[in-house]
């Protein structure tokens, strides 16, 4: 069963749709609007699996929203994107249903490194994904192997996944910021709704909070999307990279320092 807070304040909707806004566009250009949401729930009182949850409601209409974006203005082909929908979906499942199972602490503190690595490759390599280049893989060996793994850990802990896609296209299939953008919002809506489905059926959401915030990731979304189809790569790459080093600090800080 959906549950509502009929004690959310009447000033908290429109901050609830800012921050939505805000989010939306910054993940459709880079990845990370969870660092904007998430703070935003749990601070107006949601105990954390029903502000997770209903972060995965937002956020489904802002990946779905920017998706729809890049697929219309074929940055995406989506006949290219089947499998890694069906492996993704898969994944974020199977990580969903692992939530109640398995410790996400040692993760944590793992993701933060990893995130650093990318961060160090950009700066070793600044021009890194600025242009497209040959793959490295087979396309569907990469679908099945990053859909699933990347699906999973969508599912089970988050953070960094849209980073951790769009270094994956642009190392491995040779796509340049750009088209990386947009595969990954592809395939971070098939995990966000697959999450979002796992939550729903366990009532771990707070309707009316989650639809104000997604009216928000919508539009901030469909700008996001346009700005980077509009600007290129070359515009891209920096808000990749800012947006990367603040989900390391934001994890630095939930694990080794609060």
């Amino acid at each position: 069963m959906l549950l509502t807070l009929p004690t959310l304040s009447y000033w908290a909707y429109p901050l609830l749709f800012v921050a939505g806004g805000v989010a939306g566009l910054v993940d459709a250009m880079a990845g990370g609007g969870g660092l904007i949401t998430v703070p935003v729930l749990l601070n107006l009182g949601l105990p954390a699996p029903l502000a997770l949850g209903t972060n995965k409601l937002q956020a489904s209409f802002g990946s779905v929203s920017a998706a729809m974006h890049y697929a219309q203005g074929r940055v995406v082909d989506l006949r290219e994107c089947g499998l890694g929908i069906v492996c993704t979906a898969v994944g974020a499942l199977a990580g969903s249903g692992c939530v109640q199972l398995l410790d996400a602490q040692a993760l944590g503190k793992l993701i933060p490194w990893l995130l650093a690595a990318i961060v160090i490759y950009m700066v070793v390599r600044p021009k890194v994904g600025q242009h497209e280049r040959p793959a490295r893989m087979e396309r569907r060996a990469f679908f099945v192997l990053f859909g699933l793994g990347l699906g999973f850990y969508d599912g089970f802990f988050g953070p960094g996944t849209g980073s951790f896609w769009t270094i994956a296209l642009i190392l491995l299939l040779g796509q340049d910021f750009l088209r990386a953008t947009g595969y990954t919002k592809v395939m971070n809506a098939t995990s966000n709704l697959t999450a979002l489905a796992f939550f729903a059926l366990n009532g771990q959401l707070v309707l009316d909070a989650g639809l104000t915030m997604a009216a928000g990731q919508f539009l901030g979304a469909r700008i996001g999307a346009k700005l980077v189809m509009q600007r290129g790569s070359r515009f891209v790459q920096p808000v990749f990279f800012t947006m990367v080093v603040l989900v390391i600090a934001r994890l630095l800080w939930v694990n080794y320092l609060r």
